[in-house]
């Protein structure tokens, strides 16, 4: 499966690297635009639920890892303050990794 990390801004100025297990983050979030948190959390979480059905297709089981990235983006959500939620999360850009075999684990050509 095709795989990346998008780095994001949150209001607060702390910036994330996020995991993504498909390319289909970039049908959804676009690096440079800046998302209202609930927008934020609403794309990135579709997105996300669209990675893990289509590892669950293609390999069985779904994708923990793109669960765990949207549970760890509410959390994030969850302790921002009032004025900071109601700000915006930026998207800095994407970094694409080349293809692996989910049930391989890690990727073992590095």
């Amino acid at each position: 499966m095709p795989e990346m990390h998008f780095r994001i801004e949150w209001p607060s100025g702390k910036e994330d690297e996020c995991y993504s297990p498909s390319y289909i983050i970039e049908e959804y979030l676009q690096p440079g635009q800046a998302y209202a948190v609930e927008e934020f959390l609403e794309r990135a979480g579709t997105a996300l639920g669209i990675a893990s059905e289509r590892v669950r297709e293609r390999y069985g089981f779904v994708c923990t890892s793109a669960l765990d990235q949207l549970r760890e983006l509410e959390q994030t959500c969850a302790l921002l303050t009032p004025s900071e939620r109601a700000g915006s999360v930026k998207i800095l850009g994407f970094e694409k990794h080349a293809p692996r075999d989910a049930r391989a684990g890690k990727d073992e050509s590095k």
